[in-house]
């Protein structure tokens, strides 16, 4: 799976985006602490107004006590409501901040990482991770703090009413501390696991989903049911453990709120028998005391969300901690030539794919990869592309290996289109800037021009600006592969690897679009991985692929004249 943060890592970033709004943090602070204020004086007033009525006061003191309080609570309740509002845009502000740096970090992610991976964890932190962690800072952070500020105020007033008053929380202590410790210790490794098989239940699913027609033609059905059995088991047994967890820890938990409770009247009662204090003022404390069960009680209920809002945190900046394929970023390319030198590349160690190839690709020049499938021509373009790293030999563009190419150099160096293509929700002209945020509308034009798709494009219902996507006009699979291509002229690299990159499309039109990109892409290199082998008759020469091994390469003449095997797959592909 992909990294998580450890502990030091969450909490320098959680300081990191606090520290960014030192204002509106300062305002949130006052605010809860002002609410708190106000919701100490009920019990000082009460225990004067027992006070006043013990000792015979009027009517006029007892309103005037009795208006004072009624402030007092109005005056709580607008700063509370004033602090929960600011609370929440804090949060909300803060929320916004950390979505947009998860999703820096996650298309910062090299692709061939995400497929070890596999998308299921990935998928799990980018929904529901981010879900969580979105409720515990709208939440559980504002709460925790809330009750914190409160639960400080209150033991400062106790201590003010009467020092000896402070014995009583003391009784809680022995019997809450070592279960919140207990707790603590074991929840936060509880909740990374139960996220975790969250994540392997979602790539079990999508693996099945996306591979249905391969379990109905190896009739895997059962191995498969039997691992989604068996990745819910493992989600089953990660929540049954989170569960005990709480169920160990919440009696505890409620049992020591009473304590205190109990102990400040039995103290209160021998204080106010041995005439220590004043009735009102043992009232008072007592009421204080009772006031401190709430603020503890919500601040150790709001803990286990914040444990699960520490655990997705960890997931969600841990995509942040992989590190780029690159060795030694900063390396120039001298040139645009590509070579590859004894090559081995395999997806599983042991059982490699490609074998020892070596292979000079010239600026500029049209090669086109043939050979069965399974024979490794994919692979060979995800390598030239920079998606993998060689396991042995080298892969040089312009003299500098793939490998020292940070993956934004390397994406304006070699682009790869691939026969998947996705079509973003929003604009057509949306899909096709993504490749050049700076395109003016010439150039939009003009690309799809080169790919035969103005035609179609312009007699959409609002043309360049029809929605498209989920939700909005649905594109064929052979207009989603033009919009692909198009995107891919306006990118603009030095060499395109087109893996099957137009076998969506009608044959005839397909040739008519790959003339059309030939004129637009002169002077560029293009790799081009097809079973058409037209693309091979008008490339300038031709790779065969057998067995993850190059065994022939030339000009379509001088392989057909070399009656190999690509001499009988032209025989097989005109027949």
């Amino acid at each position: 799976m992909l990294p998580i943060a450890d502990g030091g890592q969450v909490r320098r970033y959680v300081r990191g985006l606090f520290r960014r709004h030192p204002r509106e943090l300062a305002v949130l602070l006052a605010l809860h602490g002002l609410g708190a204020l106000c919701g100490l004086a009920a019990p000082r007033l009460l225990g004067d107004l027992v006070e006043i009525i013990r000792g015979g006061g009027t009517a006029g003191a007892l309103d005037r006590v009795g208006l004072a309080l009624a402030a007092f609570v109005v005056a709580q309740a607008v700063l509370v409501y004033l602090a929960r509002y600011a609370s929440a845009r804090l949060g909300e502000r803060v929320l916004a901040e950390l979505r947009e740096e998860f999703v820096d970090r996650v298309l910062a992610v090299p692709i061939g990482t995400v497929e070890r991976a596999g998308t299921g964890d990935l998928l799990t932190r980018t929904t529901r991770d981010v879900s969580s962690l979105a409720y515990s800072v709208q939440w559980a952070v504002p709460e925790i703090l809330t009750a914190l500020i409160t639960l400080v105020l209150l033991v400062g007033a106790l201590a003010l009413v009467s020092p000896l008053f402070l014995l009583a929380p003391l009784v809680a202590v022995p019997i809450l501390w070592p279960a919140t410790r207990w707790y603590l210790r074991r929840a936060s490794g509880a909740y990374l696991r139960e996220r975790a098989a969250y994540a392997r239940i979602t790539e079990g699913l999508a693996e099945t989903v996306e591979g249905a027609r391969t379990v109905e033609a190896l009739r895997l059905h059962e191995r498969r049911r039997r691992q989604t059995d068996a990745d819910i088991h493992e989600s089953y047994r990660a929540e049954w453990y989170t569960l005990f967890l709480r169920t160990v820890w919440y009696p505890v938990a409620d049992t020591s709120y009473v304590l205190p409770v109990a102990a400040s009247l039995l103290l209160g009662g021998v204080y106010y028998a041995n005439g220590w204090m004043t009735l009102g003022t043992v009232i008072t404390a007592v009421l204080y005391m009772q006031q401190l069960v709430g603020p503890v009680e919500q601040a150790l209920s709001w803990l286990e969300e914040l444990q699960e809002g520490q655990a997705a945190l960890a997931r969600v900046i841990g995509v942040g901690e992989v590190r780029s394929d690159a060795d030694a970023p900063g390396a120039t390319p001298a040139g645009n030539g590509i070579r590859l030198d004894d090559v081995t590349f395999g997806y599983v160690p042991g059982r490699p794919v490609l074998r020892g190839v070596t292979l000079d690709i010239a600026p500029g020049e049209r090669l086109a990869v043939v050979g069965p499938s399974g024979a490794g021509k994919s692979t060979l373009g995800r390598l030239l592309a920079g998606v993998h790293r060689p396991d042995s030999g080298s892969l040089t563009v312009g003299g500098v290996p793939v490998s020292a190419l940070p993956p934004d150099r390397l994406r304006g160096e070699v682009a790869l289109v691939t026969q998947e293509h996705h079509v973003f929700a929003g604009t057509l002209r949306f899909n096709l800037v993504l490749a050049r945020p700076d395109a003016s509308p010439e150039q939009v034009r003009d690309a799809l021009a080169a790919v035969d798709a103005l035609g179609w494009a312009t007699e959409l219902p609002d043309g360049l600006e029809t929605v498209v996507g989920e939700g909005g006009h649905p594109l064929t699979p052979a207009q989603a592969q033009q919009v692909a291509l198009a995107r891919l002229v306006l990118a603009d690299p030095h060499t395109l690897v087109l893996d099957e990159a137009t076998s969506l499309i009608d044959p005839r039109a397909a040739r008519s679009l790959e003339r059309s990109l030939a004129a637009v892409l002169a002077g560029r290199t293009v790799v081009a991985i097809a079973h058409r082998l037209f693309s091979a008759h008008d490339a300038d020469r031709v790779a065969v692929v057998e067995d993850g091994r190059v065994v022939e390469c030339g000009s379509h003449d001088e392989l057909l004249a070399a009656a190999g095997s690509y001499a009988a797959l032209w025989r097989s592909w005109q027949s």
